[in-house]
């Protein structure tokens, strides 16, 4: 049976919860409080039978900060898997920044407050669909993650029909059509990477490893807000001209055409 974690203090959200999810058949346990989540989870993880879909929960609690407990739940060294169940963020915060900043804490989705219910299931079903198909991917790709080379750091230049792209390291400069691109390293690395490899659709998790020496894995949520970033840099260059296709439940690959 699916069974969600909530983590919510105020009680007309989460009786409004409670009711939609029992409507799809979903087990529901109702937190209203940080410090009562992490001793949950050990118990659910030492009855084993007591899996664990998701958890939803509130940036902001009486007692803690929704960021912060999700940043120690990812990095729990006793939970066994519990550790990387998907985690979907309530909050009232519409700022960009704060939303990436949940996602690079180890989230996997949010949802902006008033929000409807029905919404919230559906972004929980969208998050399960991308699990299930990042996991058959992962088992159907012939080239697994350790494979993927790391970005070149020599100078390089690509020409496209898309334009012509310019690498210099002395100076981090990469320009299109002899325009800079402003980009953050991490941003230039994972562009770098499609540059390098047109014809190769990337995971999230086989970019990470590219463009990090480090990879945490759990962080690999954080490519999308990268390649976004990116996009926006490049339509202020050529805003008819889309150059990374998003291939949905796959990944990211260029599109030089």
């Amino acid at each position: 049976m699916t069974h969600i974690l909530l983590v919510e203090d105020d009680p007309a959200i989460a009786m409004s919860l409670k009711v939609t999810c029992k409507r799809e058949g979903w087990q529901i346990t109702w937190l209203d409080n940080a410090s009562s989540v992490l001793p949950m989870l050990h118990r659910l993880h030492s009855a084993e039978a007591q899996e664990l879909s998701a958890i939803i929960l509130d940036v902001g609690l009486p007692d803690g900060d929704g960021l912060s407990l999700c940043q120690q739940i990812r990095h729990a060294p006793d939970l066994g898997s519990l550790k990387d169940v998907p985690i979907v963020f309530l909050t009232a915060r519409s700022d960009e920044v704060d939303r990436i900043l949940g996602l690079e804490m180890g989230g996997d989705d949010y949802c902006a407050k008033p929000f409807s219910p029905r919404e919230l299931v559906a972004r929980l079903k969208a998050v399960w669909r991308r699990e299930q198909l990042s996991r058959q991917h992962s088992k159907e790709s012939d080239k697994t993650i350790d494979d993927v080379s790391p970005v070149s750091e020599a100078p390089i230049s690509f020409s496209y029909s898309s334009g012509d792209w310019h690498y210099q390291p002395l100076n981090y400069s990469l320009t299109w059509d002899k325009q800079k691109l402003e980009l953050s390293n991490t941003e230039r690395k994972i562009l770098l990477a499609l540059l390098q490899a047109p014809n190769q659709v990337f995971s999230r998790e086989q970019l990470l490893n590219a463009v990090s020496d480090y990879p945490d894995h759990r962080l690999a949520r954080t490519i999308d807000s990268h390649v976004k970033s990116i996009r926006k840099q490049l339509a202020n260059i050529h805003p008819d001209i889309n150059i990374i296709h998003t291939h949905r439940g796959l990944g990211y690959g260029l599109c030089p055409a």
